[in-house]
């Protein structure tokens, strides 16, 4: 079976959650983007006429597209939402672990080097950590969580994996990680009302 290659956008948006990874938003140079993505300058602005930031804008949205992605498959696939979200989480840590512990979260690099001049940045990263969140939380209420408590789960759900991926990057450990995951896995467990 033939694999289909990536288009060239498809090139230039993995390129730049590349460098993200990497270089992080302003260490991201056009030339070492369009060198990974093998495109031309032109390329770029044909596909993205806002230049760096549209580009920025298109893999944050595909990161969260990604992550989305990925925790649904594993709520199908798992037996229940404390499985899956094991597994979503030790996805996110083999990655780290993988590459030494020199690839971070794209989101977490955009969304600590944003400026207020970032609006669309910073609008993108806002709109795709509540799609998240709520993804999450369906889950969280499908498996018997009160609205409410589902919303209040997943929003610390996302701050301890961002948070948790961070300090076990700068740590070279997994360690901070993998404690995140065994403090929320209790809170995960649905209180049976008599």
């Amino acid at each position: 079976m033939e694999t289909k290659q990536p288009t060239t956008r498809e090139r230039l948006i993995n390129a730049m959650i590349t460098t993200l990874q990497h270089r992080g938003l302003h260490g991201a140079g056009l030339s070492e983007i369009l060198s990974v993505a093998n495109a031309p300058k032109g390329v770029l602005y044909h596909h993205f006429p806002g230049g760096k930031d549209a580009l920025a804008v298109a893999a944050i949205e595909a990161t969260f597209s990604y992550l989305c992605h990925k925790l649904d498959s594993y709520v199908a696939k798992e037996p229940d939402f404390t499985s899956a979200l094991q597994a979503w989480i030790l996805r996110a840590l083999r990655g780290l672990d993988d590459s030494e512990f020199e690839l971070g979260c794209p989101l977490a690099a955009v969304a600590l080097e944003s400026t207020a001049a970032d609006i669309e940045i910073r609008r993108t990263l806002s709109e795709g950590f509540a799609t998240l969140r709520a993804r999450i939380a369906d889950v969280l209420v499908n498996a018997g969580h009160p609205p409410q408590r589902a919303a209040a789960i997943a929003a610390l759900i996302i701050a301890a994996y961002e948070g948790g991926l961070l300090q076990a990057r700068v740590a070279n450990d997994t360690a901070p990680m993998v404690q995140a995951m065994d403090a929320l896995m209790p809170m995960l467990k649905v209180e049976k009302r008599p």
